[in-house]
Formats: C-alpha cells, structure tokens, sequence
C-alpha cells in the first residue's frame, strides 16, 4: 500500500439539516449521533490533494468538528445555498496560501457565486484576510496530483447540476452524487460497475427533485456499485432503523463517517503476484 484515498462525509443531511427547527418528531428528537445532519458535503483526502466538495452553511462549525486546516480547492455541485451559503468560510483557506484558492464549478454556478459574492472576486479584491477564489470552469475531466476527477451531469431541479467521479490509480473508484433526481445514460455508462457509489436518497417517499429510498435503490443496484452508501437524508431517515431496510452493500451514511480506501503500488510488468 502506498497511501490511502480518504473520504470524510462532512455532513450528510438535506437542506434544512436534522433535527429541523420547531420538529418534534422522533428522528429530530433522537439522541443517536447519527440522526444528527449538517448540510451535506465532502472532503477528499490523497498523499497530494485536499479536495473540498461544496461549501455549505455548516462549512464552519464541519472543518473545526474534523480539524480541517488546509484545503487545495472546492469543487461545486451546484448552486442551491445549502452547497454555497458558506462561501465566506473558505478564508480560513486563504490565510496561508501564497496564491488564490481554486473554485471549480459549472459556468452557471460560477455565475451565481459571483453575483451573490461579487467581493470576492472583484479585480482589485487581492487582500490575504479574505477569499481569493481563482475560477474554474468545469467543462472535462481534470486533475489534483495524480487523482482525476470528471463531472457527472444529473438532473435535479431546474439548476444546472453535477456530481464528481474520482480515480486515483491503485485505488478504488468512488461517485458522489448528493442532489439528484434522475441520471442521463451519458452519466450512467460512467458509473458502471463504480467501486463506491454515494448517492442522494431523501426519504421514503417521492419527491420533484431528489431520489427516494426506492429509486437510489434501482438506481445504485443496475449500476453494478460494490459499495453505496446514502447520503443527503431528511428527518424521515432514521438511523436507527434504516438499515433493517437496506440490502447488504448499502449503507446510510453519517456525518463523520470517514471512508480509508487503500491505494496500492501497480504490479510491475512482467510479474506476477506472489
């Protein structure tokens, strides 16, 4: 082994998080750590890189829970203020960076960090104390040290969207898809036979722009995924019970949760294993 591909889920809840505000039902209420959901975002860890994925309202109070200090770029899924609205956040990022913290995304959500933070990225804006986003517009695959990773366009909503795949040679594959409602076959010839599928399931029930349990389910089953965990859970998710209703190789993620996936050395040519 020669190092490990880590992924931190950061936060694995929905919009408004779990407990939501003035609910009492018993998810909201519980005491269990795992029904406890921040909005959700991904940390990427290799020997090279510190990938963030999306910048969420929880950003802050998510960095210093797992002791995040340093951040190489963000990449962003979409739009919606549960992955952006902590955007500021990201000077503590900046403090100890010589040059700009790169921000990729789609050309619509570029669009939509600048009007909303036009500060930042004004020209003359250049002081060490804020955010000095350099922007990258996601059009193809594209590399942090030797992991690759290509966007994944998904249908949710009306926002332009996309989630990320991730390669690192020796190491499995893993597919984040947090807000989705359906996946293009272009999308879905890519995730084919994935090692770790991370994908979006709501709730039980349907909903206009995001999977329900059901069709997570369908989805992550025809896709041939090894490993799937759920992520961007409601308050209708309860932790304590899910799992009596998941098959084998699906689990519910948790805020916290931290997948070390082994990245080995490739057998020389000519040899074979021992």
């Amino acid at each position: 082994m020669t190092g490990k591909l880590t992924m931190t889920f950061l936060g694995t809840g929905t919009s408004v998080g779990v407990p939501v505000i003035g609910c009492d039902c018993e998810v909201c209420q519980s005491t269990d750590p795992r029904n406890r959901r921040t909005r959700a975002s991904l940390h990427v860890q290799t020997p090279e890189a510190s990938v963030l994925v999306d910048s969420g309202p929880d950003l802050r109070e998510q960095a210093l829970r797992e002791n995040l200090r340093v951040v190489d770029a963000v990449l962003y899924t979409h739009a919606h203020l549960d992955h952006i609205a902590g955007f500021d956040e990201l000077r503590a990022f900046c403090w100890h960076r010589d040059g700009p913290l790169p921000l990729h995304a789609t050309p619509e959500c570029l669009a939509s960090l600048r009007h909303m933070y036009g500060w930042a990225f004004a020209p003359e804006q250049a002081h060490r104390g804020y955010v000095r986003p350099d922007a990258r517009e996601i059009r193809a695959s594209f590399h942090y040290g030797r992991l690759k990773i290509t966007p994944l366009p998904v249908v949710h909503a009306s926002v332009e969207t996309i989630g990320f795949l991730f390669d690192h040679p020796g190491a499995p594959s893993v597919a984040y898809l947090p807000d989705v409602k359906s996946i293009p076959p272009t999308t879905a010839t890519l995730l084919a036979g994935v090692d770790v599928l991370i994908l979006d399931a709501l709730r039980p029930a349907g909903h206009t722009s995001h999977m329900s349990l059901d069709e997570a389910l369908g989805f992550a089953a025809s896709s041939g995924a090894g490993d799937v965990w759920l992520t961007h859970l409601s308050h209708e998710m309860d932790a304590r019970t899910l799992p009596d209703r998941l098959p084998d190789n699906v689990r519910a993620a948790y805020d916290g949760l931290r997948l070390e996936l082994p990245i080995f050395a490739a057998e020389p040519q000519g040899t074979s294993p021992s």
